[in-house]
């Protein structure tokens, strides 16, 4: 199926991006019930879900242009948002691999590959990108496999190098973070990079996700959702750049906070490689505003009621605390009481 684009939308400045009626309806909205509690949440990465965004491995819809313009624009102002250590060139070829034959199997009236032995024909129709490399050889492409297939996705890449029983951040392409940075975390073990999260770690959420993730099996990816909360349709929201964001979070009033408060939704998803043994880690961000939520009336009962119960720590940590209350102001008179269906799908 042809995707209709929508090349000309912003993620700054005057902030155009919008959602279609349909984006709405396949956002992956995370909350399966009234209360969240925090949990590893891991599933099967399948073909199929609650919405059209489970769909495909990697999803790619109407924001695809303008994202990837998006990170063009990071990338320019910040080059090490992408980064790889020498040793994770095999899994970078990986990465590749997966990426081209993933996209063009799925969308082939946007993507398209072609392979005779190791030279490769790649053609990404919605970025007029026509590309004749040879697998393994790094000096073929304009740039590094990460960062070259990295730039056609929408969402950001993490590659996880696996030694010493544990998992760490050796390579990644991250210009839409939330509030996290590559720089930093790059050389980290599994622990360390998500020290900052408050109650998983006393709960041994995290010793359970690496336990896990360690025996994660080739063919056999997974997938979980993370959320927070963001000031405008900003996809950057990096610490290098909180001068430009965070300030954004005191200036919701009762007038503008359905339409500048977003809900940032992550799609993660994980993948054993086959020849570097290493984990690909996407992260795949959805911004959807109150407004554009409303319109699926069961969402936007379940995120006030979320929202109500939150936990101080998680609000905090999110940096919710500036404006929760005039979002749970705002969702009340769209609470009618009523009971919320089972799962995430609207109704």
């Amino acid at each position: 199926m042809t995707i209709a684009f929508k090349p000309d939308e912003t993620y700054r400045d005057d902030f155009t991006f919008r959602n279609s009626p349909a984006a709405i309806r396949r956002f992956p909205f995370p909350f399966g019930e009234d209360v969240y509690r925090y949990a590893v949440n891991i599933e099967p990465h399948v073909r199929g879900g609650p919405t059209a965004a489970y769909d495909n491995l990697f999803d790619i819809d109407e924001h695809y242009i303008a994202e990837c313009r998006e990170r063009a624009l990071v990338l320019a102002h910040d080059p090490k948002r992408c980064q790889a250590l020498p040793h994770m060139m095999a899994a970078q070829w990986d990465t590749l691999e997966l990426l081209m034959e993933n996209l063009s199997t799925d969308y082939p009236e946007h993507f398209s590959l072609v392979r005779d032995g190791y030279a490769w024909h790649w053609t990404n129709r919605a970025l007029g990108i026509e590309q004749h490399f040879v697998f393994g050889d790094a000096g073929t492409l304009p740039c590094e496999p990460l960062e070259y297939i990295g730039r056609q996705m929408q969402g950001d890449l993490t590659l996880q190098d696996q030694r010493e029983d544990n998992l760490f951040m050796d390579a990644g392409m991250v210009t839409c973070q939330a509030d996290w940075s590559l720089e930093f975390d790059l050389g980290m073990k599994f622990h360390e990079w998500h020290g900052p999260v408050p109650l998983a770690h006393e709960q041994g959420v995290f010793d359970r996700a690496l336990k896990f993730l360690l025996n994660l099996q080739l063919g056999r990816p997974v997938r979980r959702l993370n959320w927070t909360m963001t000031i405008n349709p900003r996809m950057d929201t990096s610490p290098e750049q909180y001068p430009q964001w965070g300030p954004d979070r005191t200036t919701i009033t009762p007038e503008n906070v359905g339409s500048r408060v977003h809900l940032r939704v992550e799609l993660q998803s994980l993948f054993r490689l086959p020849r570097s043994n290493a984990i690909l880690f996407g992260i795949r961000c959805y911004l959807i505003s109150l407004e554009e939520l409303a319109t699926i009336p069961k969402w936007s009962r379940r995120l006030h009621r979320v929202l109500q119960t939150l936990p101080p720590e998680l609000v905090e940590y999110k940096g919710l605390s500036r404006f929760r209350d005039t979002a749970i102001a705002w969702l009340a008179q769209r609470d009618d009481g009523a009971p919320t269906s089972v799962g995430t799908a609207p109704d």
